[in-house]
C-alpha cells in the first residue's frame, strides 16, 4: 500500500469541549488508484485530506506512507513529503496572483532547489494552458485556473496528489472538463486521493469511501 491509515483520530479543543472530527478512520490507497472520498459538507473531509498530506497531526492512530508511519517525521521530513512526494490540488487553485500561469507551476521546483522549466513547458502543454503560460492568474477562467494548479501539482513528479474538491468552484461544464482531464492523468499512471461531495464525479474511482459523522465507510473495492 502507497497510504494507509490505521484507528485515525482528530478532536480539537473548544470552548465547548472536546469536538472530535474524525473517528477511528481506516482506509488504504494503493499505487495507480483514483480514490475518492464523498460526504456532507462538514463531514471532516478536508480535515482527513490535511492529515494525509501532513498539513495537520493527527490525535491518534497512525498515518503510513509506504510503510513508515509520517507523524513520527520531524518537520524536515515532513516538508520534503510535501513538496516532493505529494501534490495537492485546492478548490480555490490558491495561484500566487503576482506570477505568470509558467511561474506559478514551476514554483514547487525552485522551492525543492531544482527548477524544472521543461518540465512546466510540458505540463502547460498537457493541460492545455501552453497559450496562456504568459498570463496572470486574474486572466485566467476558472476552469484554467485550476488546469493551472493541477499542472503545478506534478511538477515535481508526485507519487500522490491530493485533491481537495477540485471542481466546487466550478459550473458544470468546466467541472466536467476538469474531471475529464483528472481522469486521464490517472489511466497514465498518477495516484489521486480525491475529497469531494459530488457523488456523480466520484463513481469512475477505483476505490470510494463515505465519511459520515467521522467515520469511514468503504463502498467500493
Amino acid at each position: 500500500m502507497m497510504l494507509k491509515t490505521t484507528d485515525l483520530e482528530k478532536t480539537y479543543e473548544g470552548p465547548r469541549g472536546e469536538l472530535k472530527i474524525l473517528r477511528g478512520v481506516n482506509l488504504e490507497l494503493a499505487k495507480g488508484d483514483i480514490a475518492f472520498v464523498i460526504g456532507r459538507s462538514g463531514a471532516g473531509k478536508s480535515t482527513l485530506l490535511q492529515l494525509l498530506g501532513g498539513l495537520d497531526h493527527p490525535s491518534g492512530g497512525r498515518i503510513e506512507f509506504k510503510g513508515q508511519d509520517i507523524s513520527e517525521w520531524d518537520e524536515t521530513s515532513l516538508a520534503e513529503y510535501r513538496n516532493e512526494k505529494i501534490g495537492f490540488v485546492f478548490q480555490f487553485y490558491h495561484l500566487l496572483p503576482e506570477l505568470t500561469v509558467k511561474e506559478n507551476v514551476e514554483l514547487p521546483s525552485l522551492i525543492a532547489g531544482e527548477p524544472r522549466s521543461k518540465r512546466a513547458d510540458q505540463l502547460l502543454k498537457r493541460v492545455g494552458l501552453w497559450e496562456r503560460r504568459d498570463h496572470l492568474p486574474s486572466e485566467l477562467s476558472g476552469g484554467e485556473k485550476q488546469r493551472a494548479a493541477i499542472a503545478r501539482s506534478l511538477i515535481n513528479e508526485p507519487e500522490l496528489v491530493f485533491c481537495d474538491e477540485p471542481t466546487g468552484n466550478l459550473d458544470d461544464e468546466t467541472a466536467r472538463s476538469i474531471h475529464q482531464l483528472i481522469f486521464e492523468l490517472n489511466r497514465e499512471g498518477q495516484t489521486f486521493c480525491i475529497v469531494t461531495h459530488e457523488e456523480e464525479f466520484a463513481r469512475g474511482g477505483s476505490r470510494i469511501f463515505r465519511l459520515h459523522e467521522g467515520v469511514i465507510h468503504r463502498i467500493q473495492n
